[in-house]
């Protein structure tokens, strides 16, 4: 009975990354974008304002060009976002 226990947990546990769900840049809050893997309060308004004075993202990879997103923390959220067009 434990032994199932842990096997499923285990389990559980493995999939939770795609149990994610994504996020659309191209219309996600200030808030929700904080939560993403190394943004926080400041780096997530900074993507808001590029957006907001750009205008949408037409693909995840633009999110380098908003200053203090790199390479890295793209690479860090890059399965769990996606750009898709706002109406």
């Amino acid at each position: 009975m434990i032994k199932r226990s842990v096997i499923a947990l285990t389990a559980l546990i493995a999939a939770a990354p795609g149990l994610a769900a994504e996020l659309n840049i191209n219309n996600a809050s200030a808030d929700k974008l904080a939560q993403l893997n190394g943004v926080g309060d400041v780096k997530s308004q900074a993507i808001v304002d590029y957006r907001q004075s750009n205008g949408a993202f037409d693909a995840v990879d633009e999110l380098t060009e908003v200053d203090g997103i790199g390479d890295a923390t793209l690479d860090k959220n890059r399965e769990r976002l996606t750009a898709q067009p706002v109406e």
